[in-house]
């Protein structure tokens, strides 16, 4: 029996670029119209329907980045959603829980601007990086 050497991973010479900016707008929209709305949105900031189009084209589009600079920029979009939903439920917790004192509200609502404001954040650094065709850096 022949022994076949198992095939190397493959890199993409063109990684999916135009994917990732159309990520990163969809993405900076969705911060925006979190923000707008005061902070208050019915459901985590990226988890509408424009955060759950950009999330997906990030999943979809995450195999062909791999191993480019790209794939970097397609895990921080990704993380950057499912850290707003959890900002955002955290926010929806303390809502219910410090109803009753009247606090809730204001808390949670503090909460979920700030978490817009991160989003924004975010967007803005890594599509700074990703204009100069850098990598997001490890954190």
């Amino acid at each position: 029996m022949a022994d076949f050497p198992a095939p190397a991973p493959q890199t993409s010479a063109n990684p999916p670029v135009s994917a990732v900016l159309v990520a990163y707008a969809l993405f900076g929209l969705a911060g925006v119209i979190a923000l707008v709305h005061s902070g208050f949105p019915p459901i985590a900031p990226l988890f509408g329907l424009v955060g759950v189009v950009a999330v997906i084209i990030c999943y979809v589009k995450r195999d062909e980045a791999q191993g480019t600079w790209v794939a970097s920029h397609l895990s921080w979009l990704i993380r950057t959603f499912w850290f707003s939903l959890l900002w955002t439920m955290i926010g929806w917790i303390i809502f219910w829980v410090l109803l009753i004192v009247l606090i809730g509200p204001v808390i949670a609502v503090c909460i979920w601007a700030i978490s817009a404001i991160w989003i924004i954040y975010r967007v803005v650094r890594g599509y700074l990086l990703f204009k100069e065709s850098k990598p997001v850096p490890e954190m």
